[in-house]
């Protein structure tokens, strides 16, 4: 197979994969955000607030699954890159060690420290002190159960059989809606309930995403165990500094939250988990871009195909900002009339929340391939120590600013301004590790960009500020964002060739249809 058509059979395998994973997200959103409302309706705005805090302390120490996911999928693709099946095998066994390790650990210190942290620190009305416990302790489970489902996801990703994850998913989402259903009629506490329903439905993910890697991929299996020394301790090495950037992101998330616990009452709290809930939505569609470009730039490096690898990270990057833009704009401009729509009684700083994380997600987009392509060479500590500083600055600095009297929407803001600064520190350090030449990245990527905010933005704002503020004319600014978007991407943002890829794609489409 010649180099062009290896080129050209990989860019349609990301293709189907991103397609894949993106019915899978619209599926998921559309369940997520109705879950949202129904979950919001029958708890309430307090009890809302408490199951995000307490699942908050949890996702605080959410970083081990992360950093070892990606330390996983990182050594999985490369050696199918290197196509070394034996190491495979090594890879998984050792990993499964360390995954079960990781468990007992994430047990012990929860249930002591993050216990004690309920206990004698956590602001909860007194009433709800006991349920608050009991959702602790779900929590705790539900993450443990997330740990272990993690190295098998990480084997199906490495694999780029996107399909078989978004299946799973889809399965994952309709049980929950089912769960959320259940609430509405089984007797008891729905706090404690919710809890319970949302573990349930992590178990039985976990136990799905087992038997299919167990029945499909033969380095996951576990009649015999590859005990590697060496690849334990390179494994482990490459986690370290990965542990400590997941760390300062639990930090830059959740510690955040579990602050304005401490400062403002379970409103302004319930305000911010809907933004989050929403823009973390929103990023899901990105995040799944990124999921199917992972492999292929781990792949592309070890096999030394920079030219490949380069134009992945670009165009990725390129890509994976127009992914969130279209859905960014219209929430932009309508984000009151959709909240009002949603929820029906939003708190009242849900609406500026939202729209102030939309743009920490946006920036924070641009930046993942490049993410990706800095844990290529497996050099993570200047990568990690650097951005690791920066978030933890995030939350220090949001500490200060919020005792000195600043008001809750300040810490997104604070957030904002250190996005930013993380984009260009991660462009300076994938250019130092690879090599990566700036000037076509600015060219490419972050002036196409720049003209298809500015283009779709302006008139989007014109329009809003035109239309008076019903439902109707919403859905009409809605529409016209979504154009001016689409229209803008087309036509500046994206090149020639790439205009002419997707021309020739609609066109056999609807050849085959008509």
């Amino acid at each position: 197979m010649s180099e062009e058509s290896k080129s050209q059979s990989k860019n349609k395998r990301i293709a189907k994969n991103t397609l894949m994973l993106y019915i899978r997200q619209l599926l998921t959103l559309l369940v997520s955000l109705y879950t949202v409302r129904v979950v919001l309706n029958v708890l309430g705005v307090e009890d809302y607030g408490i199951y995000n805090v307490i699942g908050g302390i949890v996702s605080f120490f959410a970083f081990l699954s992360g950093s070892m996911a990606s330390a996983t999928q990182r050594f999985f693709s490369f050696a199918i890159g290197q196509n070394d099946f034996d190491k495979l095998k090594r890879i998984f066994s050792v990993n499964w060690i360390i995954y079960g390790l990781i468990a007992v650990f994430s047990l012990l210190l929860l249930e002591t420290g993050g216990l004690w942290f309920v206990n004698e620190r956590l602001q909860v009305p007194i009433e709800r002190f006991e349920s608050a416990r009991n959702i602790f302790h779900y929590s705790v489970l539900t993450f443990i159960s997330t740990i272990l489902t993690t190295p098998f996801m990480a084997i199906i990703i490495a694999h780029e059989d996107m399909h078989i994850y978004a299946y799973v998913s889809i399965a994952e989402t309709i049980l929950k809606l089912s769960a959320i259903f259940l609430l509405n009629f089984l007797p008891g506490d729905k706090l404690e309930l919710y809890g319970l329903l949302i573990f349930a439905v992590s178990a039985v993910n976990s136990i799905m995403y087992i038997f299919i890697c167990t029945r499909k991929y033969i380095e996951c299996q576990f009649r015999q165990f590859y005990w590697d020394k060496d690849l334990f301790k390179e494994i482990v090495g490459f986690t370290g500094w990965t542990l400590f950037g997941q760390l300062t992101t639990a930090g830059r998330n959740q510690a955040v939250t579990i602050l304005l616990n401490q400062l403002f009452n379970p409103i302004v709290v319930a305000a911010r988990a809907i933004a989050i809930n929403i823009t973390s939505q929103i990023n899901l569609f990105s995040n799944n871009f990124n999921m199917g470009l992972y492999p292929p730039i781990i792949k592309s490096f070890a096999a030394n195909d920079k030219v490949e690898m380069f134009s992945l990270i670009s165009r990725g990057s390129k890509i994976t900002f127009f992914l969130m833009w279209v859905f960014a704009l219209p929430l932009f401009m309508e984000m009151d009339e959709i909240l009002n729509l949603w929820l029906k009684n939003p708190p009242v700083e849900a609406a500026l929340f939202t729209r102030l994380a939309l743009v920490e997600v946006l920036i924070n987009s641009i930046s993942l391939p490049l993410g990706t392509a800095a844990r290529a060479p497996g050099k993570m500590k200047n990568y990690e120590l650097i951005l690791g500083s920066i978030q933890i600055g995030i939350f220090i600095v949001s500490w200060i600013i919020l005792k000195m009297g600043a008001t809750a929407y300040s810490v997104f803001v604070v957030a904002i301004i250190a996005n930013l600064a993380m984009f260009i520190v991660r462009l300076l350090i994938v250019k130092t590790l690879l090599e990566f030449p700036l000037r076509p990245f600015y060219t490419e990527v972050v002036f196409p960009i720049s003209l298809v905010i500015l283009l779709s933005a302006v008139p989007s704002v014109m329009i809003h500020m035109a239309l008076p503020k019903n439902l109707m004319f919403s859905f009409l600014s809605i529409i016209a964002c979504g154009l001016f978007s689409i229209l803008s991407m087309y036509f500046v943002g994206l090149e020639r060739s790439e205009r002419e890829k997707i021309k020739s794609i609609v066109v056999n489409r609807a050849r085959k249809l008509f």
